[in-house]
């Protein structure tokens, strides 16, 4: 599942971040929530074919740090019988999709219908599972439910290549060696461990694993055999230990049985955007005069952060702490908005109610860069220029936005772009 660093489970979202392609930052995988469809012009430039007797000459180096590491001489040859390097795990690693879909599309997907009426058939269906699982790590149900959801579409795929294969490849060829044999040499641990065998460890190109997709050192760290059978199996095909493996993964980042991981909520006349992403008690936004949607006054569930993913125009939300907890298994606001509006749709609530600014023409990787270059060079310094909007990139353009008398939500789109090009920038 993701990729970074504190054991991680590179999510969905994770291992983006480490090897070089996803969304997340700290969370159980390393791919992420929206994977290539097809190679592109921005891809890395093309380096010469390895031959096999590269690939051997790189096992067996590496066979000698995985002995000197623990991992026994059988283990390590029958993981390794028949790896080569994988041309697609390669061809994934270098793809930089010039691209991406806006947050409304994503959503459209990750929560839709018939996402949300299988989520409710495997509520009905695991019930008495997810009874032990809910009393166990005091994880609400629903929202481990939309995570399993997310990364596997409810295990119908969680990947099928060979995670020896993927890592092995990863860290003989490509960006990030050192993280792909960290990887590498935890998976080794696991089938050392005889919580899986090679044959049935399969997962993403990316290493990610099981119905919830854990990358090798997050399942190490919090994988659990709840199922009692003396393994780990984030395989198996009722999802027991994968789905409390996920619940025991957010209980140990502080979840909150019970409390709403945020709601959609109005907005007042004149709100501040630049305000957004800034952490204030629940009591001092309802001062200004957030509320929910539907009415009535907020509860206040403590610290709280706006969010407005589409800026001014599009839908705001309020965030508690429990959202915070999504973000570790995948750090990407989008996903873990898609994470609380599936589990909260999977038990009968409403989806998003106000209108995304769908008109709004999404800017392309290229474009991003472009955004940043020209802020940077006018002064709003982005803190590096790779065409992918972080917190930096949104403080830089509310900058610029005040300038301009414009409203400082920190959302980029084409008119921003225009305005930018108009200034000189």
């Amino acid at each position: 599942m993701s990729r970074t660093r504190t054991p991680r489970i590179l999510t969905g979202a994770i291992l983006a971040a480490a090897v070089g392609g996803c969304a997340s930052a700290e969370g159980p995988r390393s791919v992420e929530s929206q994977p290539p469809s097809r190679p592109s012009a921005q891809a890395a430039a093309p380096t010469p074919a390895p031959t096999p007797a590269d690939f051997e000459s790189w096992k067996r180096g590496f066979r000698g740090k995985a002995l000197a590491q623990g991992i026994r001489p059988d283990v390590f040859d029958a993981a390794f019988r028949g790896v080569g390097v994988n041309a697609r795990v390669l061809e994934l690693d270098a793809y930089q999709p010039e691209f991406s879909r806006p947050i409304w599309e994503y959503l459209d997907s990750a929560v839709s219908d018939t996402r949300v009426a299988t989520g409710r058939e495997k509520l009905a269906e695991k019930r008495a599972m997810l009874d032990g699982i809910e009393a166990r790590y005091n994880v609400d149900r629903q929202y481990v439910l939309a995570i399993w959801g997310l990364e596997s579409a409810f295990g119908a795929n969680y990947g099928s290549i060979p995670v020896i294969e993927s890592l092995a490849t990863l860290a003989y060829e490509g960006r990030r060696r050192d993280f792909a044999e960290e990887q590498l040499i935890s998976a080794l641990r696991i089938l050392q461990a005889g919580d899986i065998t090679p044959q049935r460890m399969v997962g993403s190109w990316a290493g990610a694993m099981g119905h919830t997709q854990f990358i090798p050192t997050s399942f190490e760290a919090y994988a659990v055999d709840h199922a009692g059978d003396g393994r780990r199996d984030l395989w198996s095909a009722d999802a027991e230990d994968a789905l409390a493996s996920t619940a025991n993964y957010l209980a140990r980042f502080g979840w909150t049985m019970g409390q709403p991981w945020g709601m959609e909520v109005r907005l007042p006349s004149g709100f501040d955007f630049a305000q957004t992403g800034a952490t204030r008690p629940t009591s001092a936004w309802a001062a200004m005069g957030v509320a929910p949607y539907g009415g009535g006054s907020l509860p206040d569930h403590g610290e709280a952060v706006i969010e407005a993913p589409a800026g001014a125009k599009g839908p705001a939300f309020i965030t508690w702490k429990n959202f915070r907890v999504i973000k570790r298994y995948n750090n990407s606001t989008s996903y873990a908005l898609a994470v609380g509006l599936l589990g909260d749709r999977i038990t009968g609530k409403p989806g998003v109610q106000a209108p995304w600014p769908r008109g709004d023409k999404p800017l392309s990787r290229s474009q991003k860069i472009e955004m940043q270059e020209r802020l940077t060079a006018m002064g709003f310094d982005t803190k590096g220029v790779d065409g992918i909007i972080g917190p930096d990139t949104r403080d830089a353009i509310r900058a610029f936005q005040r300038t301009r008398g414009m409203t400082p939500d920190g959302y980029e789109n084409a008119a921003l772009l225009d305005a930018l090009r108009a200034a000189g920038g």
